[in-house]
């Protein structure tokens, strides 16, 4: 009997016991391909050397101390490593323990900026349906995720939600990909007017949407015209690039693609790769100098910011990422790994998209093509896909609720970023097995 309060009440998971690259080996010797990269975490796989050595070499001098009273050589040089590559105005770091937590901060950072510059009636959020921000009350809050919000509903903070950038399901058979992004970006546009301009402090979007909708990037030009309405009202423009930032879609900044840069923006996973708990809140330079001319801190804080053994890891995780040309790897194959998909699924009845960017990918499965009807959420196509998968030897990341937070399925691939072609058809072939096995009997 497992003591753990594991993520299932009614069962204990294998217990993995050893990382080697691209596999993850359980304590029976099996073997399992991390297709998933975890969740979209191990940009560098297992068990790499140049980060094991950095980890236990900060270890040996310095493992922790309260940034109240000391700032830390591998916070001050992971911030510089971050801020010299970051997009726009962002010019300083944050450091926490998870995304979630970067999440927080960055909206209580975006309501103290407007309480600092005399604008205290500043205070709604407003994010996207079918978006997913952490799981903290207030980033769940942010969040547009229905199925995880409706249990705690009753205790969240008010946010509005306008329609995400989602052309599969919504673009009309007469617009332009470039049409339909304006018409859904002006959403923004119209909740801002309709909660009064001078209230509205922060806008908060993925730019690659991940677990929620299932790595569905936006439409070109989507993201420019988001740009111009936060600037015409005063809102500040938050990306969330905790699941596609940090080189997991070809650019190590995701908005890179966009052309856009944020005022705020939230990464993890891919920042410290698995091998140490860290993520980070970067802030532009005129949201910081607010604080900074006004009260002079933050109102904020968490034990473990800018934890010095996490920033060590950071530090070689970023250093490997760039040295060994990984982010050119991603493009790569990326682009391979979407081709052999498209070979396998792109004629399959029930594979409805086909979608994301670099080594973020995303299937979406229906019950019909033509008309795009999703599956019975009863039958659990996303979990089954999971069990056949693992069985299999594969670790892939499948979600339930990908329409509306109850209905649809779809399967999530991030890989780490080194994988090469043998590990595309491993991957590819196992998740055609797996995806025909789990709908082996549910599919008529």
């Amino acid at each position: 009997m497992s003591h753990v309060f594991h993520r299932s009440a009614r069962a204990v998971p294998p217990t993995a016991v050893r990382g080697e690259g691209v596999y993850i080996i359980d304590s029976a010797g099996k073997r399992y391909i991390d297709a998933a990269g975890g969740a979209a975490v191990s940009c560098l796989g297992h068990s790499h050397p140049k980060v094991r050595a950095a980890i236990k070499d900060q270890v040996d001098k310095l493992a922790w101390t309260h940034t109240s009273f000391f700032t830390s050589e591998p916070a001050e040089q992971l911030a510089d490593l971050l801020i010299a590559d970051a997009p726009g105005d962002l010019d300083k770091v944050y450091f926490v323990t998870g995304g979630s937590e970067a999440v927080e901060a960055g909206i209580k950072l975006a309501r103290q900026y407007y309480v600092e510059l005399g604008q205290p009636q500043r205070h709604h959020i407003i994010a996207r349906r079918q978006s997913y921000h952490g799981n903290t009350l207030g980033a769940l809050a942010a969040g547009g995720n229905a199925m995880r919000r409706q249990m705690f509903q009753p205790i969240l903070i008010d946010a509005t939600h306008i329609a995400p950038c989602y052309a599969y399901r919504d673009k009309q058979p007469n617009e332009t990909e470039e049409v339909y992004g304006w018409r859904v970006a002006d959403e923004l546009e119209q909740a801002i007017l309709k909660l009064g301009p001078e209230t509205v402090a922060l806008f908060i979007a993925e730019p690659v949407v991940g677990a929620t909708l299932g790595a569905v990037p936006a439409v070109p030009g989507y993201f420019k015209r988001i740009r111009e309405i936060c600037d015409k009202y005063g809102v500040l423009l938050m990306f969330d690039e905790i699941m596609c930032g940090m080189g997991r879609t070809g650019t190590l900044y995701a908005c890179e693609q966009e052309g856009v840069a944020p005022d705020l923006m939230s990464i993890a996973k891919g920042l410290g790769g698995g091998y140490q708990p860290v993520a980070a809140l970067l802030v532009a330079s005129k949201v910081f100098q607010a604080i900074a001319d006004g009260s002079g801190a933050f109102m904020h804080g968490h034990t473990y910011l800018g934890h010095a053994v996490s920033c060590a890891a950071g530090i070689a995780v970023q250093t490997a990422l760039r040295e060994e040309k990984l982010v050119d790897n991603v493009r790569v194959m990326g682009a391979k790994l979407k081709q052999r998909l498209e070979a396998r699924f792109g004629n399959h009845h029930h594979v409805g998209d086909i979608r994301g960017r670099g080594l973020f990918l995303g299937i979406e499965f229906v019950r019909d093509r033509t008309t795009k009807e999703p599956f019975d959420p009863a039958q659990k196509l996303n979990a089954r896909i999971k069990s056949e998968g693992m069985a299999r030897g594969l670790m892939c990341y499948p979600m339930p609720g990908t329409i509306d937070g109850r209905r649809g399925d779809h399967v999530v691939l991030a890989p780490p970023y080194i994988i090469d072609d043998s590990h595309v058809d491993e991957i590819v072939d196992k998740l055609g097995q797996a995806v025909d096995a789990a709908l082996a009997g549910i599919a008529g």
